[in-house]
């Protein structure tokens, strides 16, 4: 499989585990309002697995496009580049307060409110960025 088949698969991946890990997510938070602690448990459980896999798949994804990271320095922070600067920060802040409430703080914590916000950000630039990129990712699959 060549380079670019790679990177289109990666892509494609994404799109299902990014709205699976904002769905779960959004599900865990109305659960934690609930009496009953296995389905917030369940839920929890769910959204831990595909983050992960969200997370390795991000982290090929940017591993891909290292070059426009890179070519930052030389163009400049502006247009699109700045959303996508904010969704890769967030995304960061995202994955260091998950990990955080896994090893040391729990649910209902400073941190873990820290990281729904975080989480709904990065959602909503997500689905901007995947917005943006659709008819990309459509165009590949016609022709693949």
């Amino acid at each position: 499989m060549n380079r670019k088949r790679i990177i289109y698969l990666t892509d494609l991946v994404l799109v299902p585990l990014f709205l699976l890990t904002l769905y779960t997510g959004i599900m865990l938070h109305i659960a934690s309002h609930g009496s009953n602690h296995d389905i917030w448990h369940n839920w929890a459980v769910f959204h831990v697995i595909i983050s992960l896999l969200f997370t390795v798949f991000g982290i090929m994804h940017v591993k891909h496009h290292w070059g426009w990271y890179k070519g930052l320095k030389t163009k400049g922070i502006k247009g699109k580049n700045k959303v996508v600067l904010l969704l890769s920060f967030t995304f960061i802040l995202v994955i260091i307060t998950g990990i955080l409430l896994l090893c040391i703080e729990g649910a209902n914590s400073s941190t873990g409110l820290l990281h729904y916000k975080a989480g709904l950000m990065a959602g909503v630039l997500g689905v901007l960025h995947i917005v943006k990129r659709w008819r990309f990712l459509i165009i590949k699959k016609k022709v693949s």
